[in-house]
């Protein structure tokens, strides 16, 4: 692991294109800001984690075990509510 200092308004290069920048520090808080082209996915580590064990899961559901979610009971759409006064 890499370990850098910096301060307020410093950042550091990923690459040629992902700018990580220190926003704010507050007590045991930085706050940082990345620049990183769209493409490329920034996520918090907890976040990115439950991401993975979704992924995960839903990899091993049988598609048996799953129901459309365009699937209708009904071929017509519902009727609108009675508006008599």
């Amino acid at each position: 692991m890499l370990v850098l200092s910096r301060q307020r308004n410093q950042s550091i290069i990923i690459g040629d294109n992902i700018i990580i920048t220190v926003v704010d520090i507050r007590g045991d808080k930085v706050r940082l800001g990345i620049e990183a082209p769209s493409e490329i996915p920034v996520h918090r580590k907890e976040v990115y984690e439950a991401i993975k064990r979704e992924n995960l899961r839903a990899a091993q559901l049988d598609p048996a075990d799953t129901h459309p979610l365009t699937e209708s009971t009904s071929s017509q759409p519902p009727s609108p509510p009675n508006s008599s006064v």
